[in-house]
């Protein structure tokens, strides 16, 4: 299995014997030893994956990287976290997504009215299975728990992946910049119940919604 660690915060190092990862395409900023690079289609799901990520409006260009040496990632100086997955799944924006083992399933999936209001449809990508992957964020991510007692409520615009037993629901009504004395901004939020983790980001991204 590769093995992925942080060179600072803004580069990712991913160690290979062999084996491969999938990245954003034209993430790939330096290697030694021996790599390979491979476009592929559909978010690395083939032509069925082409096909649902253009029907789900869900963007996601990948590369299959795959030799022996180690392969140096980044993408316009975005902050890299390292997430590791037991038998689990992360749900993340495709815009977020750096990199991942290429032991790990890439797919889409239905995420409702809280995509609307983002304008990236109504679907996001998942990552699932055992093995490690490199999220982006602009400015550094924080990881916020959500547990039964405590559920979390997060700016869509802010919002960059969950994982664990978590389910979302879709509010509005309610405005954070109101509170905060400024007259527009975002109405919605998604709501976070269960036991698991939502990553955030420190700035926001723009949304269709958040003027309605």
């Amino acid at each position: 299995m590769a093995q992925f660690r942080l060179q600072g915060s803004k580069v990712l190092a991913v160690s290979l014997t062999g084996d491969n990862v999938k990245a954003k395409n034209g993430s790939m900023v330096a290697y030694d030893g021996r790599m390979a690079f491979k476009k592929m289609s559909g978010g690395g799901e083939g032509i069925r994956g082409m096909v649902t990520r253009r029907l789900t409006g869900e963007q996601m260009t990948v590369m299959e990287v795959k030799g022996h040496g180690t392969c140096f990632f980044a993408d316009r100086a975005s902050e890299i976290n390292l997430v590791h997955l037991q038998n689990d799944t992360l749900y993340v924006e495709s815009s977020n997504v750096l990199c991942a083992d290429g032991t790990l399933r890439t797919g889409t999936s239905f995420t409702g009215l809280r995509g609307a209001s983002q304008g990236n449809g109504l679907f996001t990508t998942t990552i699932e299975g055992t093995g490690q992957a490199a999220i982006m964020s602009d400015g550094p991510a924080v990881v916020l728990r959500v547990s039964p007692q405590y559920p979390l409520t997060v700016d869509p615009g802010a919002y960059i992946a969950h994982q664990g037993n978590v389910s979302q629901s879709f509010q509005s009504g309610v405005n954070f910049r109101t509170f905060m004395g400024e007259g527009s901004g975002e109405s919605f939020q998604i709501r976070f119940e269960g036991d698991g983790l939502v990553y955030v980001q420190p700035s926001e991204r723009n949304t269709v919604g958040g003027e309605v």
